[in-house]
């Protein structure tokens, strides 16, 4: 670290927990949520937001392999360094700011188990430290706060409207979170359980508060990790309203599903890219349920051009109506192409790609979240789709190869044409945006994600 750093913003993160209140064997940081761990989804954050110039991951000793190797699989270029923290969070946050030297440094220090922390939220941290030595980040409480006494009564009851529940990251100027630390190093009598309240200890600074999120929440208990898994499905990873096409010069790309709609736009789109793109369906003779067409089609693009950089499975099929209404002949081909022919896209996929890496876009729905009369059956394997991908994000990892799932809300396509008949265009996604967000996915570098798409 040199004087460098003075203009730089920091990034220091806390994973040294054990998790004593989550009663597992595994750290929770190291826990796995839609198809990555709880710090690969927090590093993913610091990762992309361009504002932040560097990483520093602390850690508890015997943990320095395990987030080494996190480290690298994941290519994180921002991470700068892995420090080995103390017994408290106070002393592993001590460690944290000693690797920054400067004091003019911008330093934000964020626990590694909140990994639903939005961009939004860390712009303000940063853009207040212009004004302000220190900055917390807080929400509004929904429920009133009571104070009780040591033999368990109402002593007082704070007005709400003046209370905030306390979230991170918290943010400083490097000089005066180092100077808190200073001085608390042989203070036994203080009693803080963050880096703020050290700062009003001491009275080193005026502490700003920033708008935090809602859905930042931080895993403590068993329960938290299938909370955060719901609102991973709910929020994922929104495609903006400004998507940039990835340079897909040369790209091999196969999508099945392209004799019209979404898969036939992906395969002009990238054609005139300048990707090898080809297009495979039904309207071909290729039926994605069947493995050894769907293989040898995949091994035929291999031989080709070397390699297969990307696949998508624009293929399906739905049928509305209700349940009860709909014969076996229906409900089978539905169940074929959407479920089955998923899998096994992926399944043969993997295999072309494990020597080389590649990326995988499958397709959800918008009510996979949530079954819809009339098609129920089309909602259920949907909602099996997004499943099968978080799982096989784990499963595939650790060969390079990286599937997501793309969720448009609804898109103006055929399929939907004839089953919903004339809707206004004004009340549709336009389907080159999807085209464009499944593109800027499949080479994104993500993996595990739900890509929403909408309007």
């Amino acid at each position: 670290m040199n004087n460098n750093e003075a203009g730089k913003v920091f990034a220091i993160i806390l994973a040294s927990g054990v998790g004593e209140r989550f009663r597992s064997e595994m750290p929770k940081q190291f826990l796995k949520l839609a198809g990555k761990t709880v710090l690969e989804h927090t590093l993913d954050v610091f990762q992309r937001h361009a504002g932040i110039d560097e990483i520093l991951i602390v850690i508890a000793s015997d943990q320095r392999l395990v987030v080494e190797e996190i480290v690298v699989r994941g290519n994180y270029g921002k991470v700068s360094g892995i420090i080995n923290g103390g017994a408290t969070r106070q002393q592993s946050s001590a460690a944290g700011i000693a690797a920054v030297s400067v004091d003019s440094a911008k330093v934000l220090v964020h626990d590694a188990v909140r990994p639903l922390l939005d961009a939004a939220t860390i712009n303000r941290c940063i853009n207040a430290l212009d004004d302000f030595d220190a900055v917390d980040t807080g929400i509004p409480s929904p429920d009133t706060i009571i104070k009780v006494d040591e033999q368990g009564a109402i002593s007082e009851i704070p007005d709400r409207s003046l209370l905030r529940l306390g979230q991170t990251p918290q943010a400083f100027r490097s000089g005066v979170l180092r100077e808190a630390h200073r001085l608390a190093r042989n203070d036994d009598a203080v009693k803080v359980t963050d880096d703020c309240g050290l700062v009003l200890h001491y009275g080193l600074a005026a502490i700003h508060v920033v708008e935090g999120d809602v859905s930042n929440v931080k895993i403590t208990y068993p329960s938290d990790i299938y909370l955060a898994d719901r609102i991973f499905q709910l929020r994922s990873r929104s495609a903006s309203e400004s998507i940039h096409l990835p340079d897909l010069k040369d790209k091999v790309i196969v999508v099945f599903g392209a004799s019209r709609g979404i898969g036939q736009r992906i395969i002009e789109i990238a054609d005139a890219a300048g990707a090898k793109a080809i297009g495979l369906s039904r309207a071909q003779g290729l039926d994605v349920a069947d493995a050894g067409s769907v293989a040898a089609a995949l091994a035929d693009a291999q031989r080709r051009f070397g390699r297969v950089d990307g696949v998508v499975n624009t293929a399906g099929v739905l049928r509305t109506g209700l349940l009860d209404g709909l014969d076996y002949a229906s409900i089978d081909e539905q169940l074929l192409t959407n479920l089955r022919g998923s899998v096994v896209v992926a399944k043969e996929a993997f295999r072309v790609m494990k020597g080389s890496g590649g990326s995988i876009a499958l397709f959800a729905s918008s009510s996979y979240t949530r079954g819809r009369a009339r098609s129920a059956l089309y909602s259920a394997t949907k909602a099996a789709v997004v499943n099968l991908m978080q799982g096989l994000a784990e499963e595939y990892a650790s060969f390079g190869v990286r599937v997501n799932a793309i969720n448009p809300e609804r898109t103006a396509t055929p399929m939907r044409a004839e089953n919903f008949g004339f809707e206004p265009a004004s009340e549709l996604l336009p389907t080159d945006k999807v085209v464009q967000a499944t593109l800027s996915a499949l080479f994104s570098g993500a993996t595990g994600e739900v890509v929403d798409v909408r309007r």
